[in-house]
């Protein structure tokens, strides 16, 4: 154990609102928890009322200071900086996860030594804006360590920054055993399945465009999109033009115990992300461990952290995202080997279980 173990997160998500970057968070504050460290949480309020997130950090064991959203972003923006001058005084490690959070907490290092960490994920780091670039730039040299949560994110900040650890995304397998399957059917076969924000990065719409050539193959293939439908009224508007629009259902946000029987009933998961213009890419992909444990395989994007969310050959395929015979060819050879995929995918998934990946961050800290 570190020496000293009052630890202070700085998130920039938290559940129960979606977002990768939060559930994260969660698990790394959650496990550390329980190896012993003395954890608080400073993160934003996301909802209106404020009473989903409240209801959620009264059943946890460490406690969560929040950020009340407000109109006026810049009111936040200081309220951050005074909970976080408030905490840093009763801290010995402060970790950093997200772009504001490594701005804030890099701030804060002028005025305190501490044992600083940042964790990276991708798109606080692929900025392209050049004044912004530099400021992430500048933020990250004030940190002990920098911790990327996947080959591609390292990457990212390799050139500027050389003292980076890799320690992929997690997943909760105790949680994962306990939930109960509720009977249920998913429509067609075989059945595609995306989880996340309906969004150009999480890359339903790539899904989308390649189904025309898809159903000459799958004539009764569904694709199903679960998660925050942001986009999904564009994207419909997509497939209604290719045609193909009765072959796509988007089922909104679905509680844990339903989207844990979407993961059961799918025969593949499908995230063909991509980066936008504005520089927002894929860092990991938890999701895609999370469907692994239901032995559901994965196709994945090339080119992204993805690639290291996806054991290729063995928990799934990894192809580009516009190359719609790859995909094909992809879909063909997990059907035809399902047994291989399911098994391939349940190992990969445990190799990933939080209990393992904390003792990462615990051998970082203790350094």
């Amino acid at each position: 154990m570190h020496k000293t173990n009052r630890l202070l997160l700085v998130t920039s998500e938290f559940p129960p609102q979606p977002g990768g970057i939060g559930i994260h968070a969660y698990h790394l504050a959650k496990h550390l928890e329980q190896e012993g460290f003395q954890v608080k949480v400073i993160t934003d309020q996301r909802s209106q009322s404020g009473q989903e997130e409240a209801d959620f950090d009264a059943s946890l064991k460490f406690q969560v200071q929040r950020v009340v959203i407000r109109k006026l972003r810049v009111l936040m923006y200081f309220k951050r900086l005074q909970l976080l001058f408030k905490h840093v005084k009763s801290s010995d490690i402060l970790i950093a996860s997200g772009k504001f959070s490594l701005w804030s907490v890099a701030f804060v290092s002028l005025f305190y030594r501490k044992s600083y960490f940042a964790v990276i994920h991708g798109s606080e780091v692929n900025l392209k804006k050049t004044l912004l670039k530099s400021a992430i730039n500048i933020s990250l040299n004030r940190f002990s360590k920098l911790i990327a949560v996947s080959h591609y994110t390292k990457d990212l900040v390799s050139k500027e920054h050389s003292d980076i650890v890799l320690i992929p995304n997690g997943i909760d397998i105790a949680s994962l055993e306990n939930s109960i399957p509720i009977t249920k059917t998913l429509e067609g076969y075989p059945r595609l399945l995306t989880v996340g924000n309906v969004t150009q990065r999480k890359g339903q719409l790539n899904v989308i465009k390649q189904l025309p050539d898809l159903l000459e193959v799958y004539p009764n293939l569904h694709y199903h999109c679960v998660g925050l439908p942001t986009e999904a009224e564009a994207f419909m508007e997509v497939a209604e033009s290719l045609h193909v629009a009765h072959h796509v259902t988007f089922h909104g946000r679905v509680p844990n115990e339903t989207l844990y029987d979407f993961l059961r009933l799918s025969d593949i998961f499908v995230m063909l992300s991509h980066e936008t213009t504005e520089g927002d890419v894929e860092g990991f992909g938890i999701a895609i461990l999370e469907a692994n444990f239901f032995g559901l395989p994965a196709i994945g994007s090339l080119g992204c952290g993805i690639e290291d969310a996806i054991d290729d050959f063995q928990s799934g395929r990894l192809i580009k995202n516009y190359d719609s015979l790859m995909f094909e060819k992809s879909i063909k050879d997990i059907l035809s080997r399902p047994g291989h995929y399911k098994d391939g995918a349940k190992i990969w998934a445990q190799q990933h279980d939080w209990k393992l990946i904390v003792k990462h961050y615990i051998a970082v800290i203790n350094k």
